[in-house]
């Protein structure tokens, strides 16, 4: 920082001629200009400046290394110049991770868009079930539906998670409806399984959470063959809202057991913990947070 200032008093002083004039620009004493270049002249070993209380006279070694501080102050303008003016608009580069279905369903659709609004972006979407390590993998912005733990993160909520219960009418119409979370017992539950074990079914029930442990005569670790295999009448299924609404709403699924559904859960976008976050982050997680907040969003896909 001192050889920085050093080099700009020195420009300055011979811009304006005399000490005077550039401690006067500062609001500083003239001796602290002098102790400057004085400061300079001795790092450098030479001299810059022929100095008298009437003017300044630059040496031969003063004028060529004027030159070159002059257009490395120039430059240095231009690159302060050009990074504010990428900082006001979103460029660069973007690695987004998220969940493999959600991801298609709800984070590669709405690409076109974003891009279309941040024309001097790129974006690569990476589908992946497990969790990534934002930090350690690159990653710009995940999107997890999961309590966050890493105190190295940070988390901005996007949209809540509703879980339910979801038969199709023809299912329904065979096997008769549960009416208690009890009455699971009693049917086919397709139910996802992780790393070799089955998950269990989150109810609330009287104020109380419960996990119950289901049954069913078809596993699978995708959600999406479960939705499938819900969709094909094979049995019941605990899917998310995001997966389901629009099924939902067309009359090919229905939900049971409302009574005793467990509380949201929250879809976040995370990202490490910076001082200045990137304006290519910022503005993908605004993106997602407007696109995800109307209701009837999650209805219609």
């Amino acid at each position: 920082m001192s050889q920085f200032r050093q080099i700009s008093t020195f420009v300055d002083v011979v811009a304006r001629g005399s000490l005077s004039a550039s401690a006067r620009n500062e609001g500083i004493a003239p001796a602290m200009i002098g102790r400057r270049l004085d400061a300079l002249e001795a790092r450098l070993g030479v001299k810059l400046l022929q100095r008298t209380t009437r003017k300044l006279v630059l040496t031969d070694e003063g004028a060529a290394f004027l030159e070159d501080c002059q257009r490395i102050l120039g430059e240095l303008e231009e690159a302060e110049t050009a990074v504010s003016a990428r900082s006001a608009r979103a460029s660069g580069h973007l690695l987004v991770s998220a969940p493999a279905g959600f991801g298609r369903q709800h984070v590669a659709p709405l690409l076109p868009s974003f891009l279309a609004e941040h024309r001097d972006l790129s974006v690569n979407l990476n589908l992946n079930d497990r969790i990534v390590d934002v930090i350690g993998e690159g990653v710009d912005v995940a999107v997890r539906i999961a309590t966050l733990l890493d105190s190295n993160l940070v988390g901005v909520k996007l949209a809540d998670n509703q879980r339910v219960l979801v038969a199709a009418p023809a299912y329904l119409k065979r096997h008769g409806t549960p009416v208690k979370p009890a009455d699971l017992a009693q049917h086919n539950c397709l139910a996802i399984s992780s790393e070799g074990s089955q998950r269990g079914w989150t109810f609330r029930d009287q104020g109380k959470l419960m996990t119950i442990k289901v049954a069913g005569n078809m596993v699978c670790n995708d959600g999406e063959v479960l939705h499938d295999w819900a969709l094909a009448g094979k049995g019941l299924a605990w899917r998310s809202m995001w997966e389901v609404g629009a099924q939902l709403d067309a009359g090919r699924l229905v939900t049971v057991l409302d009574d005793f559904a467990a509380p949201d859960s929250e879809i976040h976008a995370v990202f490490g913990q910076r001082r200045h976050l990137p304006l290519r982050i910022r503005a993908f997680v605004d993106f997602l947070r407007r696109a995800y907040a109307p209701p009837a969003y999650w209805r219609r896909r």
